[in-house]
């Protein structure tokens, strides 16, 4: 960008709550921007909110799947429109960090600014403000706010600030997750943590309601980041997770969990699976449900010893991990979802890049399921696609 260190710089010095502002004056100034604005995607991924310096938001809300700016958000690729007078472009442009979709920053500029080298500079600019957003976000409410449409419950906002983000790429894998009801989600939980030569995720099934559940998960998730981060295996980490969980509920509370831990050069995966997570593989044109020796919730019983098993991932596998928020959710036909119907959903959205998986997968859910019955169910979609070392050219 021509002016990107002056602009970073600005960006950097900038307050919390004024980077959009920063960015909006400095868009004017070079390029001569007649509208800037930020929207943020919600928690559910379903709408567009825009920034607004002061609370509660007045502006209405767009919707991602039916809008200029939702093409932008969904394709993760600028988008332009011409507007009705034909002398300016709306230019849509992701605002994304490492694979984290986080919104939208859309500028309307005169046509003739509107060059390929201007779209590319934007685009720098856009991803610049993303990661600002990220680390404005530990002193400002401005952001968070932007992500919703309606009030998270208590529990629910527990959750979100506990998780990693819904999305993460880098050349060997890319992760994509989401969770509902977003707005009122309890215990269901996922985390992940990569280094340079290895991924570790895990998927947390919780159980019970309101902020017990969000309480019971923040335990669970928080002693196996204490173990992970000191160096540890998985089986270890489960087992001192377990004891955590243990101390605290003597085995009234527990929390299903899988773990998994993957070798990026070689592909080998080691696995503890502690509950009723499931993991479905997608390998060329098969669907199936991969299955693991059974081990005891983490919590259920005190001082639990935990055996991690192994398989490997081959490039191009899809890995789809659900709760049972979305396999046991009750249908129209009184049924559960099931398998069959499942495996038709993943392989719908065969095409989607892994963060709009999860999203796909469970509007899928949403068609089918017997809303009257089960709306109140946590349900938790992760997908990973595995590139491997072999699978790109760095």
């Amino acid at each position: 960008m021509t002016n990107s260190p002056a602009v970073e710089r600005a960006l950097r010095r900038a307050a919390p709550h004024a980077l959009l502002e920063t960015a909006r004056a400095a868009i004017v100034e070079h390029y001569e921007a007649a509208h800037v604005e930020l929207l943020m995607a919600d928690y559910s991924l379903s709408a567009l909110q825009p920034v607004a310096a002061t609370m509660p938001h007045d502006s209405t809300s767009l919707p991602v799947h039916d809008s200029p700016e939702g093409r932008a958000f969904g394709s993760q690729e600028p988008y332009e429109r011409l507007d009705v007078p034909g002398e300016a472009v709306d230019l849509h442009l992701p605002v994304t960090v490492r694979g984290d979709r986080l919104g939208i920053l859309s500028v309307r500029l005169p046509k003739r600014r509107c060059t390929d080298e201007a779209i590319e500079e934007l685009s720098e600019l856009a991803e610049l403000l993303g990661h600002e957003i990220l680390v404005a976000d530990r002193d400002t409410d401005l952001y968070l706010q932007a992500r919703r449409v309606g009030r998270l419950t208590l529990a629910a906002e527990m959750q979100w600030q506990l998780l990693p983000g819904r999305a993460c790429s880098r050349p060997e894998y890319a992760i994509g997750a989401q969770l509902q009801p977003a707005y009122s989600i309890r215990g269901d939980n996922f985390d992940w943590a990569a280094a340079a030569e290895t991924l570790t995720l895990t998927v947390t099934n919780g159980m019970g309601e309101g902020i017990h559940a969000s309480l019971l998960t923040n335990l669970a998730v928080n002693a196996l980041r204490n173990a992970r981060r000191a160096g540890i295996g998985i089986a270890d980490q489960a087992a001192l997770a377990d004891q955590a969980l243990y101390a605290q509920y003597q085995g009234s509370e527990y929390v299903s969990t899988l773990l998994l831990f993957f070798d990026i050069p070689t592909g080998q995966v080691q696995v503890v699976d502690a509950g009723s997570p499931q993991l479905w593989r997608h390998r060329d044109k098969t669907v199936e449900h991969v299955t693991f020796e059974a081990q005891f919730p983490l919590g259920m019983f005190d001082e639990t010893p935990y055996i991690a098993q192994e398989f490997s991932v081959l490039p191009g596998d899809r890995l789809i991990f659900v709760s049972d928020g979305v396999y046991a959710a009750a249908t129209r036909t009184g049924e559960t979802y099931g398998e069959r119907q499942l495996a038709l959903a993943i392989q719908a959205a065969r095409l989607l890049p892994a963060a709009a998986v999860p999203r796909a997968i469970l509007g899928e859910l949403n068609s089918s399921r017997d809303i009257d019955v089960d709306a109140e169910d946590d349900a938790l979609v992760v997908c990973l696609d595995w590139i491997g070392r072999d699978g790109h050219d760095g």
